[in-house]
């Protein structure tokens, strides 16, 4: 006996010989009697509802949560790789650290202290005769303190040319003590040449010992 194939096509013509109105007098309580397409939407009905409810019930709240714990891992992931670039160079960090203490260390050494300021006075003056220029007056002002170093500003007054200015400006650079210069103001001298007045701040530790 041959097997016969689904016909699909007369499936089709039978559900559209389906009434609408007919669905009023459907037996509920009888649902064998009904015809075979109606059974095949009923069914289809109920299989697609099932498939919806389990998804809100069942799968929503754990496609969610996979997807929180999937963004976890990335930034887990991110976190290990960052640490263990930390530990692959924990020695050298070591080594810079000791070197920036060294640095520190030489740096405070060039702050003058209180009894070295009157011979960094002098080693300015020394820069300032020493380029041919006039030394007009040299006074250390008040000192100003801040969080963790205390400012000494000294007002320099001179009279010369350009070229011998240039020259005191690279001698007071080269001084073994930090000395910064600031708000120059040069003008036209009374006797002729020029005349500039400069503030130098020198700088002390204030953060108690080097240590």
């Amino acid at each position: 006996m041959a097997k016969q194939g689904f016909d699909f096509k007369a499936w089709t013509d039978k559900l559209q010989e389906l009434d609408v109105n007919d669905l009023n007098e459907i037996d509920w309580e009888d649902m064998g009697s009904w015809p075979m397409p109606g059974k095949v939407v009923f069914c289809s009905l109920i299989f697609i509802a099932v498939v919806i409810g389990g998804y809100f019930l069942l799968v929503k709240d754990s496609v969610e949560h996979l997807e929180r714990e999937t963004a976890k891992e990335v930034q887990l992931k991110q976190d290990i790789e960052k640490k263990a670039y930390r530990v692959a160079n924990l020695d050298a960090y070591k080594d810079q650290l000791a070197e920036m203490r060294d640095s520190f260390g030489s740096l405070l050494k060039q702050l003058p202290k209180d009894t070295e300021v009157p011979g960094l006075v002098d080693d300015i003056s020394a820069a300032a005769l020493g380029a041919g220029l006039k030394l007009n007056a040299i006074s250390p002002q008040k000192m100003v303190s801040t969080e963790f170093y205390n400012e000494l500003p000294i007002r320099i007054e001179v009279d010369g040319g350009y070229h011998e200015m240039g020259a005191f400006v690279s001698g007071v650079a080269a001084l073994p003590r930090i000395v910064t210069l600031h708000d120059f103001d040069i003008s036209s001298a009374k006797g002729g040449g020029l005349s500039m007045t400069i503030l130098a701040k020198t700088y002390q530790y204030g953060g108690g010992d080097e240590e």
